[in-house]
C-alpha cells in the first residue's frame, strides 16, 4: 500500500498506471463539475461525490451513505479505473472532499492517495477537455466490516470518537445542514481542515500525531471518525494513517444520521 498522501513529484515513481481524479464538491451549492470543466489537472477524470461515491440520502441513513459495493464497482469501471491502477485524488479544499474516494479505495485494498496541496500544487496550465478512457476492470469488493462503525457503536462509549466538522458545528453554534445542533456524547473535536496549512498541504506526521494524541488517540485505541455525512471524516482517517496510528473506523451515517434520531446529544 502506498502512503495516504503524496507530493506531485512522487507520482512518476508510483506503481502501476496512475490516474488523477478531481473530486471537487462544495457545500454552498456551487458545482464541482463546472469547476472541473473550467480547468483541471492534465488527464484528470471527474468523480462526482453525490452520484459516484454515495447512495441516496435519507434520514435513516444520512446525507451521503456508502453506496452498494456493486454500484461503486460499476461507477469506477465506467470512469476507466481498474483494480491494478494507482489513483491520486485531489480537490481545492485540502483534500477534505477527495479523501472520501481515497478512503473507499484504500479500504478495499486498492492503491490510492491524496495529492498534497490539491489543485494548487500544480503550477502548469490546466486542461478543460475530459479524457475518454476505456472501461476499466474493477471488481466488486464488499466494504470491510472492520473498517466501519454503526450508530450503536458510536453510542456505546467504548471507542475514541473524533468529530471532523468545524469546531463551531461541533459545539452546536452553526448547524445549517442537519436535523439538530451538537455532537455525539463523548466525542472529541478534531476539525479535519486543521490537518492542513493555508496552502492545503498536510501537516507533518509529528504534528498530526500530537493533534490526535491530545484528543485521546493512542496506538491501541479503537478510533471512530465521523463528520456531518461521512465524507470529511475520511480526511481524519487518512491523517491518522499519516501520523502512524491504526486505520481507524468510519461512521458513514455520521451526524446527519445520528441527529435525525432521539438519541442524546451534547453541545458546547
Amino acid at each position: 500500500m502506498i502512503e495516504p498522501v503524496v507530493d506531485l513529484d512522487q507520482i512518476p515513481a508510483l506503481p502501476g498506471r496512475v490516474l488523477l481524479a478531481d473530486v471537487r464538491y462544495y457545500l454552498d451549492g456551487r458545482s464541482g463539475r463546472e469547476a472541473y470543466d473550467s480547468g483541471h489537472l492534465p488527464g484528470a477524470i471527474f468523480v462526482d461525490l453525490h452520484h459516484d461515491l454515495a447512495a441516496p440520502a435519507s434520514p435513516a441513513e444520512g446525507r451521503h451513505p456508502l453506496p452498494d459495493a456493486a454500484f461503486f464497482s460499476e461507477r469506477m469501471a465506467s470512469l476507466g479505473l481498474s483494480d491494478d491502477d494507482t489513483l491520486i485524488a485531489y480537490d481545492d479544499a485540502g483534500g477534505v472532499m477527495a479523501a472520501r474516494l481515497v478512503w473507499m479505495l484504500r479500504s478495499t485494498g486498492r492503491r490510492a492517495a491524496l495529492l498534497d496541496g490539491g489543485l494548487s500544487a500544480y503550477a502548469g496550465k490546466l486542461e478543460t477537455a475530459e479524457p475518454q478512457l476505456p472501461r476499466g476492470s474493477f471488481a466488486v469488493r464488499p466494504w470491510p466490516a472492520e473498517r466501519l462503525a454503526t450508530i450503536d457503536d458510536v453510542a456505546s462509549g467504548g471507542s475514541v470518537l473524533v468529530d471532523a466538522r468545524p469546531a463551531d458545528r461541533f459545539r452546536g453554534e452553526n448547524e445549517t445542514l442537519d436535523a439538530r445542533p451538537g455532537h455525539i456524547p463523548g466525542a472529541r473535536s478534531v476539525p479535519c481542515r486543521e490537518n492542513v496549512d493555508v496552502s492545503g498541504r498536510f501537516a507533518t506526521a509529528e504534528v498530526l500525531r500530537a493533534r490526535f494524541a491530545a484528543a485521546g488517540v493512542t496506538r491501541d485505541a479503537d478510533v471512530i471518525s465521523y463528520c456531518g455525512s461521512g465524507v470529511t471524516a475520511c480526511h481524519n482517517l487518512l491523517a491518522l494513517e499519516r501520523a502512524g496510528f491504526g486505520p481507524g473506523r468510519l461512521y458513514p451515517g455520521s451526524w446527519s444520521q445520528y441527529s435525525a434520531t432521539d438519541r442524546p446529544a451534547e453541545v458546547g
